[in-house]
């Protein structure tokens, strides 16, 4: 004798389960207990099965049980069986998220912990964001988001980003106005923090605010150091008139003052420095936090400035012990340093800190540079941090007609496939263009989606940023929109794989010069589509070279399994990071540079260019060199190196990706991830956490430009 599960399959009667069920409903808070009454009813049941010649199905078998019960005058326990199918009905549904968490949870969803290479998807803080993030996607999918839009992300057209977060009154990143936080005061969790007295206590304020700010937005957040210049001051003159306690010598008064201060100095940029990396905001992981270094001569506090920088640049060329007690470079706070007229010619009053600064890069990256030449030339004068690690605004200018910058910010992103284009379109260049045109205006309703969110947000959504001087200064209960619109904040069209699509159309890398009219085109037809979206929707509308993390594996993944495997597109694993030339193809850091400046130009609202370079601690002056060469030719530009160690048997040499994808020490051979330190530079951050499949494969087909 057999019956049906719910499944389908077909297994043997087996009347003691029916027991069980029974006797738990009894056994249950509302249920009676009978003695025997359950054998009787399974005795029954079976029975009745004989005679039915027919297999039951678990349906049947449940419904017999309700029905004997109450014929047995125990209703109580029958709704006590009832209420327990219920409950067991409910574990058995799948819920939509049910997979992606349990894999989470499993370790097996190697998609979702590898997203970002700055989150520890092992820890519990980390898990219960990323928990928190699928259920806001799937309610984000069910209950906001348009059927083509949706579409168009599953099938890799488009990606919207952050959908883990769009749930929420939420934006992406921002220029924090932290000079108008410390100068005028602030509140934090309701408690008013004045304006300090001391550089200590300025740099500890400022981290509090980070961590604030972090924590009720999704996206990276940039600092101007130079407004902590005013306070290394105020530091001084507290330490002078200590000194004047002690000392009538105004030598020896300005002596003490100046050792007092710098020990100040040093204390409170390791405060920075130490606090950032160790902070852990609620989204499970450190701040995504830049600090913005220039240097500008007709500043009041210029001389304290230059000490600051100095100090930034010294202590992170020391680096941050790790668990074994070996320095290690860190991956917050990203470094980005002005090259200027009074910083880049050996001359020039300030060229000790560029030196410094080219020490720091060849030993740990960052700092990253920006040519104030090529940049006034972009943005109408202006020189100005980027939001995060590649974002930048568009100049804006309030009713006085003075530019602003620190208070602003952006609404989200979504990022254009373009190979996928280039796949569809056959290679037919009129045909790309054509479908390029119908998937930016389904990118614009998309951008309109981030302005829809947001624009009945009021103040109270998050204090920090619109009413306690992050962003503004707005009353309680007050509307954020009129600083979404007309131009104040940007929302932004990313893109990725110009090389790939590139090489799809023309056959050939966008280098080369029978090709790179097309690339851009490509840049230029995206841009005359924003401008005219500014001037029909009244948005900051910005075009951004997409960094691309885990988005360079997704969208590459997604092709190859629509379109199969095509020769140096989706064969690789990955697609390129927006405008840059392909990792694998030979050609100079100058040439380099040289070819990606004119995309940066197109690029506006987001850009950076990176080389690979090989370690340069033995030979400074050749990267001195190409420093020099950023300030006349490219705006924005970042150098990758290696910075690793091992654990086991303290190897500090590159770390290696071996032929099966792995991480490994080829000193010991150690595979654990867990016992070594390796840091890369995933987009425009650096990246510790170990990285995606695709990503990894492109981390390792990076060839040197020098």
């Amino acid at each position: 004798m057999y019956i049906f599960k719910r499944s389908g399959e077909k297994v043997p009667f087996d009347e003691s389960k029916i027991v069980a069920a029974i006797k738990k409903a009894m056994n249950s808070s509302t249920g009676v207990y009978e003695e025997g009454l359950a054998e009787k009813i399974a005795d029954e049941i079976k029975r009745e099965a004989v005679v039915a010649e027919r297999p039951l199905s678990i349906y049947d078998i449940e419904d017999k049980v309700y029905y004997k019960l109450i014929e047995n005058k125990n209703p109580a326990t029958a709704r006590s069986y009832e209420n327990y199918k219920a409950v067991q009905a409910f574990k058995r549904k799948i819920n939509t998220t049910d997979e992606s968490i349990i894999g989470l949870l499993d370790r097996k969803n190697s998609d979702l912990m590898k997203e970002n290479s700055n989150k520890n998807a092992h820890i519990a803080s980390t898990q219960r964001d990323l928990i928190a993030g699928e259920v806001s996607k799937d309610i984000a999918r069910r209950l906001m988001i348009d059927d083509d839009l949706l579409q168009a992300h599953d099938e890799g057209s488009i990606h919207l980003h952050d959908m883990d977060y769009i749930i929420q009154p939420m934006f992406n990143c921002c220029l924090v106005n932290m000079k108008d936080m410390l100068d005028n005061g602030t509140v934090v969790n309701g408690k008013l923090i004045e304006s300090p007295r001391s550089f200590q206590v300025a740099c500890n304020v400022m981290t509090q605010i980070i961590a604030q700010i972090a924590s009720n937005q999704y996206g990276g957040q940039s600092i101007d150091i130079k407004c902590l210049a005013k306070y290394l001051r105020r530091s001084y003159e507290k330490n002078l008139k200590l000194a004047k306690e002690m000392f009538d010598d105004e030598a020896k008064q300005d002596e003490l003052a100046r050792k007092l201060t710098q020990r100040d100095l040093e204390s409170g940029i390791q405060t920075i420095q130490y606090q950032i990396n160790t902070l852990m905001t609620s989204n499970g992981q450190a701040p995504f936090v830049t600090l913005f270094m220039h240097m500008e001569d007709d500043f009041e506090y210029a001389d304290e400035l230059a000490m600051i920088i100095e100090e930034i640049l010294k202590q992170r060329i020391q680096g941050i012990k790790n668990e074994c007690g070996v320095y290690v470079t860190p991956a917050f706070p990203k470094l980005v340093y002005v090259l200027d007229e009074n910083n880049i010619h050996k001359d020039s009053k300030y060229y000790y800190l560029t030196q410094t600064a080219i020490k720091c890069t060849a030993k740990r990256m960052y700092p990253d540079y920006i040519s104030a030449k090529k940049m006034r030339e972009n943005y109408e004068g202006n020189v100005f941090a980027p939001m995060g690690c590649r974002a930048f605004l568009s100049p804006w200018k309030d009713k006085d007609g003075n530019y602003k910058f620190d208070g602003r910010f952006n609404m989200g992103v979504v990022s254009l496939n373009l190979p996928q284009i280039a796949i569809v379109s056959g290679g037919d260049e009129d045909k790309f263009f054509e479908i390029l045109d119908k998937r930016l205006d389904l990118c614009r309703k998309a951008c309109l989606l981030r302005y829809d969110i947001l624009k009945n947000v009021t103040s109270d959504s998050s204090p920090i940023h619109w009413r306690h001087g992050a962003i503004a200064r707005l009353e309680e209960h007050e509307p954020i929109r009129p600083l979404l619109e007309n131009g104040y904040a940007t929302v932004t069209l990313g893109y990725i794989g110009l090389y790939e699509a590139t090489y799809l159309v023309r056959h050939t890398t966008h280098t080369d010069e029978h090709a790179t009219d097309f690339a851009l085109k490509v840049m230029r037809t995206m841009n005359e589509k924003l401008n005219s979206w500014k001037k029909e929707d009244g948005l900051g509308y910005a075009l951004y070279g997409t960094p691309a993390e885990s988005l360079c594996y997704r969208f590459a993944k997604k092709d190859l399994e629509r379109f199969g495997e095509i020769k140096n597109v989706t064969d690789k694993g990955y697609y390129t990071n927006s405008f840059h030339v392909d990792v694998r193809e030979n050609i100079s850091v100058f040439d380099k540079f040289k070819f990606e400046a004119q995309f940066q130009t197109l690029s506006k609202g987001g850009c950076i260019s990176y080389a690979e370079i090989p370690n340069m601690g033995h030979n400074l002056e050749a990267l001195e060199t190409i420093v020099n060469y950023i300030y006349d030719n490219i705006q924005y530009a970042e150098f990758n190196t290696k910075s690793d160690y091992c654990h086991v048997c303290g190897y500090d040499g590159e770390i290696i990706i071996n032929d099966h994808n792995e991480w490994e020490c080829p000193q010991c051979h150690n595979k654990d991830q867990a016992k070594m330190n390796v840091t890369r530079r995933t987009c425009g951050y650096l990246g510790e956490n170990f990285w995606n499949e695709g990503k990894t494969k492109e981390i390792k087909q990076r060839v040197l430009h020098i």
